[in-house]
């Protein structure tokens, strides 16, 4: 996919946004994946590290912390959380890396990270959620699963192994249920920062690929 960007005028003239990267693949995603088991290791040993990477709105207003807009990807609570979110990284994060190439991928996938934060930083900010403490590549993850539905429309998922569930339509599931829950749930999950993930991923392949998802979706199961 990354190489049919979409052109403005007659001339063939590509917008400086949508120039493609040379095709390149190096497994990001498995880099990715080590970076965060390690940073996770470090964080059970090193005091009070998790505080500084997790996206805290207090702690980036009063204390200047805007790193953890960034950081907050590679902290994680228990070792539960940060392997489901690495489980599905590999899952999904492999295909798309290969489709698009690894420097296109490692773009999308910080460039959606660092939004969803950003979103999730305004919403805490504007509900007064100054003591949430946002942690989780989840956020990434979420806008990754949302790209391998586009890079892969007719792609099959099992879910738990047994239930048949086109790609797109796991977008269109995960969607409800993280609106449903974001609305009902009290649980500490940032449902909202996984919409934010794919409303990213969405608008990321709008302007930077020049792709509507709606489009694609569309046009492949009138086949």
């Amino acid at each position: 996919m990354n190489d049919i960007p979409e052109t403005n005028d007659v001339t063939g003239h590509v917008p400086f946004f949508r120039k493609p990267f040379r095709y390149s693949y190096f497994h990001a995603t498995l880099c990715i994946i080590l970076i965060n088991f390690i940073i996770y290791f470090l964080c059970n040993f090193v005091e009070n590290l998790v505080f500084y990477l997790a996206l805290n709105v207090t702690l980036v207003l009063d204390r200047g912390m805007w790193w953890q807009f960034f950081t907050y990807m590679f902290a994680h609570y228990g070792f539960r959380h940060v392997f489901l979110n690495m489980l599905g990284l590999f899952f999904f994060g492999v295909g798309v890396e290969r489709a698009i190439g690894s420097k296109e991928f490692l773009l999308f996938y910080f460039t959606t990270g660092i939004l969803s934060a950003v979103l999730s930083f305004i919403l805490y900010y504007f509900t007064g959620s100054y003591r949430t403490f946002l942690l989780g590549a989840s956020g990434a993850v979420y806008a990754v699963l949302f790209a391998y539905a586009v890079c892969f429309p007719r792609s099959i998922i099992f879910i738990w192994g047994i239930i048949p569930v086109p790609a797109p339509i796991l977008v269109l599931i995960y969607t409800i249920i993280e609106i449903v829950s974001g609305v009902f749930s009290t649980s500490n999950v940032a449902h909202y920062t996984h919409l934010f993930g794919f409303l990213v991923a969405f608008i990321y392949f709008i302007i930077r690929m020049g792709i509507n998802p709606l489009k694609v979706w569309k046009k492949d199961y009138r086949r």
